[in-house]
């Protein structure tokens, strides 16, 4: 009986070891011939573990086996880690600290670096770069935070100087468009007006009066020799030239009428020239008014430069 009950013990003994010899054996087939140690140094390892997954292009390739503060630099904290053999660790493979998403747990990333850099041997050091850490991106936004609180303090403190100065600007603006200097302006509009009005009969009065010479010269130039035919043909296209410039004279008179329209737009624009524009004006109708009165003492003029002489009287 006893015998019997020690064969099943040894039994159950037997079938609790084997299992156990069989996955330490598996594990370390698995885990240590099949493994590549390497390690690498951050700054900040934020919760990375024994057992954290090590990823190599997004893809899990190994596990960190240990985590400590490096021994020769206490600011740096030592990674170990191992992967797969075969792993394409290069020189230019870039080790941080990541995760897979928002939720999950933190890993080790490793990038996949280039084809063309030489393998890391194994117990190689990987490069790596820091990752900016909870309290670092806090510290930032409250940096940024107290830097756009002092902008929009800047800002509201300009907007009040604008807000000044548009202010000034419109008082300046209803002074300039007070009533007394639309008075002002309308005077001025008045005194071209008339001067326009008064101009216009003289004008008229210089057209009838080379019409009315015109006329009497008809007769005279009928009755004359082959000489003064062609003298009349002459003092035609004289009087077509003196009729073409009447009309020209007309399109101006049209024009300074359009002038006087326009000139309110140019007094507002421009107000300190006004005076100079009056002046011209003025200097213009005095101009005008000396050639009214060369025309009236001298009518003859319009159509030859000198004075005809006296017609002798024929000989018998």
């Amino acid at each position: 009986m006893k015998s019997n009950e020690a064969k099943v013990g040894a039994l159950v003994v037997l079938s609790a070891v084997i299992p156990c010899i069989t996955i330490y054996f598996v594990g370390s087939a698995r885990f240590g011939r099949s493994r590549t140690p390497y390690r690498t140094y951050l700054k900040y390892a934020g919760g990375l573990a024994p057992g954290t997954d090590v990823l190599f292009g997004g893809i899990t390739v190994g596990k960190v086996t240990a985590v400590h503060p490096d021994a020769n630099d206490p600011t740096k904290i030592q990674i170990d880690l191992e992967v797969k053999d075969g792993t394409p660790v290069n020189a230019k493979s870039i080790a941080k600290l990541g995760s897979v998403s928002l939720m999950s747990a933190p890993v080790l990333s490793i990038t996949t670096g280039t084809n063309q850099a030489a393998r890391l041997r194994p117990d190689s050091v990987v490069p790596s770069v820091e990752t900016v850490s909870m309290d670092d991106m806090q510290r930032q936004i409250a940096t940024l935070a107290e830097s756009a609180q002092t902008l929009i303090a800047s800002v509201h403190t300009d907007l009040d100087k604008i807000t000044g100065d548009t202010r000034q600007v419109l008082a300046n603006v209803n002074d300039l468009t007070g009533e007394s200097n639309r008075q002002h302006v309308a005077q001025i509009l008045a005194n071209a007006d008339a001067m326009v009005a008064r101009t216009a009969p003289r004008i008229d009065q210089i057209t009838q009066n080379i019409e009315t010479l015109s006329a009497k010269l008809g007769p005279t130039v009928e009755n004359v020799n082959s000489t003064v035919t062609n003298a009349n043909g002459t003092i035609t296209v004289l009087r077509d030239r003196t009729q073409t410039d009447l009309i020209e004279l007309q399109k101006a008179l049209v024009e300074v009428r359009s002038l006087v329209d326009n000139l309110q737009v140019v007094v507002r624009s421009n107000q300190q020239n006004i005076a100079y524009t009056l002046e011209n004006v003025r200097m213009a109708t005095d101009h005008l008014n000396d050639l009214t009165e060369s025309v009236d003492e001298r009518p003859w003029s319009l159509i030859r430069i000198r004075q005809p002489k006296d017609r002798k009287v024929p000989q018998q």
